[in-house]
């Protein structure tokens, strides 16, 4: 992982007659982590809306499922390396129901014997 040398900076743009907003501290790696848990972790929403409206009903595809579990397991870990409790209790959980829609998909198509 990158160490502190790689750390980019973040200004937020100071306003006419304003001081210049507080800096944020942005390692490459976690910003890159963080933003690509929130793209899988929103796309999933995406693809169940496409998913109902080819249906013409709601419908819930089992892609869906795999989105949230690799979405909100990113952002558990960005919001480990955070440290910020709020966000991880937000995101610690999640993951269960995801897997147990997931392994409920499997028992549903496996064959009876």
């Amino acid at each position: 992982m990158p160490g502190p040398a790689a750390s980019a900076t973040l200004r937020a743009p100071a306003g006419p007659g304003r001081a210049p907003k507080g800096e944020w501290k942005l390692d490459p790696f976690w910003f890159a982590l963080g933003m690509v848990g929130q793209a899988v972790f929103f796309s999933r929403f995406l693809v169940q809306w496409i998913a109902s409206e080819r249906a013409g009903k709601s419908y819930i595809p089992r892609i869906f499922w795999w989105l949230s579990l690799a979405g909100s397991m990113l952002l558990l870990f960005y919001a480990i390396h955070r440290k910020d409790p709020v966000f991880v209790l937000g995101q610690a959980f999640g993951w269960v129901v995801y897997a147990r829609n997931l392994v409920l998909l499997r028992r549903s198509e496996a064959p009876a014997a």
